[in-house]
């Protein structure tokens, strides 16, 4: 059971490592600002500073999701890892228990005692 949901947990894992490093590489690919190009009418050149700032915006906004989305996946696989550090605890525990609990003395078979004569 265990085994299962942790190796979808990991495929989940690495899809929103996956989206993290996409969204990364995107933002790197957007570069610098353009910087302002003096032939340009100044609001030719706020637009394109505009359109930079949404694309860096949307793409900033994916990543902050996916990290969100990623940490929502550690939080499960770490709930796992509790449950079953709980789960063997309670194991050590009953056997500790079994171990340390006074054992029943055994009933060893009489020996076949010589009989006795009559007098």
């Amino acid at each position: 059971m265990y085994f299962y949901d942790d190796w979808n947990r990991c495929r989940r894992d690495n899809l929103w490592f996956t989206k993290i490093q996409q969204a990364q590489f995107d933002l790197k690919q957007l570069g610098e600002p353009v910087s302002n190009l003096p032939e340009l009418v100044e609001s030719a050149n706020l637009l394109r500073s505009n359109e930079y700032l949404s694309k860096a915006n949307d793409k900033k906004s994916e990543l902050i999701s996916a990290y969100e989305q990623h940490a929502n996946a550690l939080e499960e696989l770490l709930s796992t890892v509790f449950d079953i550090q709980t789960d063997l605890k309670e194991i050590l525990k009953e056997q500790s228990s079994l171990i340390s609990s006074p054992r029943k003395k055994s009933i060893k078979p009489k020996t076949k005692s010589k009989p006795r004569s009559k007098k």
